[in-house]
């Protein structure tokens, strides 16, 4: 497991070098991509250990169901290794966390770039902005009608005024990755499930449909992706009972190094 850690902190360190400077050569930019591929490896590993690990720690818990009939200190022996067991549980899982979202993308951007995100994203109500990591969130319910993937037309315009930022000579340094999000409430409709059968195609037909508009607002193709996670990255709980919650649904717009 260490050893793994630390080969996953070397890739961590060494993809964010080459996107903070925003200014590689083809080879590097090839070998961040062998990077990444590893890294994608990297995270299967540690998601086999993760569940080798809940298999232990369910081990341990029959274990200490049993114990508690036995002596104290064989029950507060196991309990010291559930304990252990649930800590390497929670480091595993932020790890993949962090290897996942690097791998996604995102970068701190030039100073002038990251005002002019953070002037747009002061004047339209339906966009935040990250900064640290240079994402622009648009909130579904304004993009989107309920179980839609058309764009609305007053969403349109701030897609369009975004377009123009990232037209300009700052930011056509910069390619995008666009992934779309949604809360956990089923496709209920059936008119609405023939176009999208679930949650993930749903979030990823919105994500085509926001690039699409980008596209026909002079964004170089070769500059987008587009991506769909569904319900499966919330960024607040949903409420009990598949009820959903507006923070998550959305769709997020990465700003990232040229080849990513």
């Amino acid at each position: 497991m260490m050893r793994i850690v630390k080969l996953c902190v070397i890739f961590v360190v060494c993809a964010c070098a080459v996107l903070v400077t925003g200014c590689v050569s083809e080879r590097e930019y090839e070998d961040l991509r062998i990077q990444n591929d590893r890294q994608g490896e990297l995270i299967g590993q540690l998601k086999s250990d993760l569940d080798a690990t809940k298999l232990k720690l369910g081990q341990l818990r029959e274990q200490l169901d049993y114990a508690k009939s036995l002596s104290g200190i064989e029950e507060q022996t196991l309990r010291e290794q559930a304990a252990a067991c649930e800590e390497d549980l929670a480091k595993k899982r932020a790890l993949i966390a962090r290897m996942q979202e690097q791998l996604l993308g995102g970068v701190t951007l030039p100073v002038e770039l990251s005002t002019m995100l953070e002037d747009f994203a002061e004047r339209e109500d339906m966009v935040t902005y990250d900064a640290s990591r240079g994402i622009v969130k648009f909130k579904s319910d304004l993009l989107f009608e309920k179980g839609s993937d058309v764009v609305a037309l007053g969403a349109v315009e701030a897609v369009k005024a975004l377009c123009g930022i990232l037209n300009l000579e700052q930011g056509k340094e910069f390619d995008v990755i666009i992934a779309g999000h949604t809360d956990d409430i089923p496709i209920a409709r059936e008119e609405t499930r023939r176009r999208h059968p679930t949650n993930w195609h749903l979030s990823a037909h919105r994500a085509i449909s926001v690039l699409k508009v980008m596209g026909t607002n002079n964004i170089d193709s070769k500059r987008m992706s587009a991506r769909g996670f569904g319900e499966f990255r919330p960024v607040a709980p949903n409420k009990p009972g598949n009820k959903g919650n507006p923070q998550n649904r959305r769709v997020e717009i990465y700003i990232v190094a040229k080849g990513m």
